[in-house]
C-alpha cells in the first residue's frame, strides 16, 4: 500500500491547481447563468426580440443612461481619448500576453490557457456571432460591445486568477482590491464608448456579460479537464490469486 501511494505521490504533485475550486465553483456557475440570463433580456426587451430586425432605437433603458453618462464624462477629454484605446488590438494583445507570461512564470499553466483562449473566444463570439445576429444597420452601434466584452473579459480573468492563487503571499484584501479595479477600469472604457455615442448602455451591459461569462465558461471547462486527470485512471481490478 505504501509503494502505491509512494508512486502515486509524483503524479498527484503534477496535477494542475483548479482554477475555481470548491465552493468558488457552484459560484462560478451560477454567475455563468446570470451572464446568460442578462444577454438574453437585454437582447429581448430592448432589441424588439429574437426574430424580429433591429428597429435602430436606443431603447428607455439607454436613452436614460446614456445623457448622464456623456454629462458626467464629456467634460474629461483626455479620458475619453484614451480609455477607448485600451479596448483596442494592440493594448489588449499586449495585457493578454501579459496575463499568460505572469502565469507561464508562477507555472499556473490552466491560468496561461484560460487567458489564452477566452479573450480570442470572447472577442469572436461578440464580432462574428452575435453582432451578426443582431444585424444593425450600417451607421448603428453594433450589439454587444465589443470594447466591454474585451475589457470584462480581462478583468474577470484577473478575478479568477487573484481568487485562490498557489502563493497567498498577497493579502486577501490586497487581492480583492486588484480584482476591483481590474473591474473598475473595464467598467470605465464601456462607459467612455457610451459617452463617445459608439455604443448605447444596453450594448456595454450585454458585452460585459458576454465577456465575463466566456470566462466562466473555460474556467469551469478546463477545472473540468482537471478534476479527470486528478482522478486519473480507474484501478484495474485485483486478481483472485
Amino acid at each position: 500500500m505504501r509503494v502505491g501511494t509512494e508512486r502515486e505521490a509524483p503524479r498527484l504533485a503534477r496535477v494542475p491547481r483548479l482554477l475555481l475550486p470548491g465552493p468558488y465553483r457552484t459560484a462560478g456557475a451560477v454567475l455563468l447563468a446570470g451572464c446568460v440570463a442578462v444577454a438574453v433580456v437585454v437582447r429581448l426587451l430592448f432589441l424588439g426580440g429574437p426574430l424580429y430586425p433591429y428597429r435602430g432605437q436606443a431603447g428607455w433603458l439607454s436613452s436614460a443612461v446614456d445623457p448622464w453618462l456623456q454629462a458626467v464624462l464629456r467634460p474629461f477629454p483626455a479620458l475619453l481619448r484614451w480609455l477607448p484605446d485600451l479596448g483596442t488590438l494592440k493594448p489588449v494583445a499586449l495585457m493578454t500576453l501579459a496575463l499568460i507570461l505572469a502565469c507561464a512564470a508562477a507555472r499556473r499553466w490552466p491560468g496561461a490557457v484560460l487567458a489564452a483562449v477566452a479573450v480570442p473566444a470572447a472577442s469572436g463570439l461578440t464580432e462574428y456571432v452575435l453582432k451578426p445576429f443582431v444585424g444593425r444597420p450600417a451607421g448603428q452601434p453594433g450589439f454587444p460591445s465589443g470594447h466591454a466584452t474585451i475589457m470584462f473579459a480581462l478583468a474577470a480573468i484577473c478575478a479568477v486568477l487573484l481568487l485562490d492563487p498557489p502563493s497567498r503571499r498577497v493579502p486577501g484584501a490586497i487581492r480583492l482590491i486588484l480584482a476591483l479595479l481590474a473591474l473598475l477600469v473595464a467598467a470605465a472604457v464601456a462607459a467612455a464608448m457610451v459617452a463617445i455615442g459608439a455604443h448605447f448602455f444596453t450594448d456595454a451591459v450585454a458585452g460585459a456579460a458576454v465577456g465575463t461569462g466566456v470566462v466562466l465558461a473555460c474556467a469551469l471547462t478546463l477545472d473540468l479537464a482537471a478534476s479527470r486527470v486528478r482522478r486519473g485512471p480507474a484501478a484495474p481490478p485485483a486478481s483472485a490469486g
